[in-house]
């Protein structure tokens, strides 16, 4: 699976109350999540961000609570991708879960700035800057994981599964 985006760029340690604020977790409904993705982080991303765009972002994205609501966010905002340096553990079990692809590439997010065009390949773990025209190696995501990406979460896949 390909995904072509507009890279947002974002630093390290960014919380799942950065993501999704603590006041919203009342909400059960994705596109009313997505309504506040990183409103308080990034009040342009909310305006401005494209269906299809990208996260970069440092170290540890994600961290923080363990709730779901933070990838539900990001995913219903109509991100096709988060890139990071590494993710909490948390919130990488969760973004699979809920069906949001995520690559871990220290090289690519030092490679990206705030704007550029990337090209992302989730099965080969290939990023492409076409703005740089640089290609960085993630590891790719496997098979069996990206099965429950393809359904859309976890939930959905044993659904299909069972049926």
């Amino acid at each position: 699976m390909k995904i072509r985006g507009r890279a947002w760029k974002f630093g390290s340690h960014i919380d799942t109350d950065a993501i999704i604020p603590a006041r919203y977790l009342n909400i059960s409904d994705p596109q009313e999540l997505a309504k506040h993705c990183m409103e308080n982080e990034d009040p342009v991303f909310l305006k401005e961000v494209k269906t299809g765009d990208v996260i970069v972002a440092g170290s540890n994205f994600g961290c923080g609570s363990s709730r779901e609501h933070a990838p539900i966010a990001i995913k219903a905002r109509g991100v096709a991708c988060v890139i990071a340096k590494s993710f909490a553990r948390i919130f990488y079990r969760n973004a699979f879960n809920t069906g949001l692809p995520i690559l871990e590439s220290v090289e690519a997010v030092d490679g990206t700035e705030a704007g550029h065009e990337l090209e992302v390949d989730l099965v080969h773990g290939t990023i492409k800057n076409l703005k740089t025209g640089k290609i960085f190696q993630a590891e790719p995501i496997p098979s069996f994981m990206q099965a429950i990406l393809d359904d859309g979460g976890l939930m959905e896949h044993i659904a299909k599964r069972r049926s």
